[in-house]
């Protein structure tokens, strides 16, 4: 399956689609002694449905569907942000939903699920991955919502992009966790479209880094999964249909370890009382650990759904388990 590249029109329609609840989020300074203040921080953790970006890609992935292929319902395969975003925009629309999750999927995120009317079904992992990697299931009805190589998802994701340039024209870099892909791209594309020279920046964690590794290989490449601390960007591997869009739209890969990641988490909550999960942070760590060139850097705090036990091991200054 190839990807387009998403155009400016198919973002700001994309804006259009989305309801009162999703709102433009804060863009606000990094404030810290020790830490330049040339940082800017996209507080997506704050989005008032989900506490995640995933809910405007989910709805906008929604809304492009005819009456007649939303009534059929929707499925995505996700345990965490996504699930909930896909959950959220059904109910919205008013059509069913089933979520995909891997077998071992933690409590804590079934639990966040189970606040929606929607139907969860467990997979072996290896049968999870290839509903992602086929886009869809066999034996599963409706429509599927792919988490990443979807167009609708990565124009959803776009919005954050206008909102960046709309609230900081003089922005020179753009940090973002990357995962699998859709967030980058779609805050890629609007960003460059408005301003081609701003750039952009993949965020991920050093020991299982699946675009550096892929960047370095010239195609994806399987690194391993991540901690489950890191959920939100613990992939394996660059879905592959992805890879040609992302080769276009990142500029550089940031990579940053685990004890830094926690330690970002911790100087968020403590200096600016903002709460993000831990691959929320990791646009944040990176951008410390590195040498970014701009006077006006914006990282994407892309979610914030940290579990209580975790956060509470960070501020002792311990390693969540």
């Amino acid at each position: 399956m190839s990807l387009s590249l998403i155009g400016l029109d198919e973002i700001v329609e994309a804006r259009r689609h989305m309801p009162h609840e999703i709102t433009c989020t804060p863009l606000i300074p990094f404030r810290a002694a020790a830490v330049s203040n040339h940082i800017h921080l996209k507080m997506e953790n704050l989005q008032p449905t989900i506490g995640a970006f995933k809910v405007r890609a989910a709805v906008n992935a929604l809304a492009v569907l005819s009456e007649e292929e939303r009534a059929r319902g929707v499925y995505t395969a996700s345990s965490g942000n996504m699930a909930q975003g896909v959950a959220w925009a059904a109910a919205y629309f008013g059509v069913p939903a089933t979520v995909l999750v891997p077998e071992g999927a933690s409590e804590a995120k079934l639990a966040r699920l189970a606040r929606y009317e929607v139907e969860i079904r467990h997979l072996p992992f290896e049968e999870w991955w290839q509903v992602i990697d086929h886009h869809g299931h066999p034996d599963i009805p409706g429509i599927f919502i792919h988490p990443v190589a979807n167009e609708a998802v990565m124009a959803g994701n776009g919005v954050i992009g206008l909102e960046i340039i709309e609230q900081m024209p003089e922005v020179d870099a753009i940090v973002v966790p990357f995962g699998g892909g859709g967030l980058i791209c779609g805050i890629a594309a609007a960003a460059r479209a408005l301003k081609p020279e701003v750039r952009i920046y993949a965020a991920e964690l050093a020991d299982a880094a699946p675009l550096a590794a892929a960047r370095a290989a010239g195609q994806p490449v399987n690194v391993g999964e991540g901690p489950a601390f890191l959920s939100g960007i613990a992939v394996g591997k660059v879905v592959p249909e992805m890879w040609p869009l992302l080769e276009q739209l990142v500029d550089d890969i940031l990579t940053v370890s685990l004890e830094k990641i926690t330690a970002a988490v911790r100087m968020l909550a403590l200096e600016n009382k903002v709460v993000t999960e831990g691959a929320g942070a990791t646009s944040f760590a990176a951008t410390l650990d590195s040498d970014i060139d701009g006077e006006h850097v914006v990282c994407v705090l892309s979610g914030g759904n940290i579990r209580p036990e975790d956060l509470a091991a960070i501020l002792r200054d311990e390693q969540p388990g």
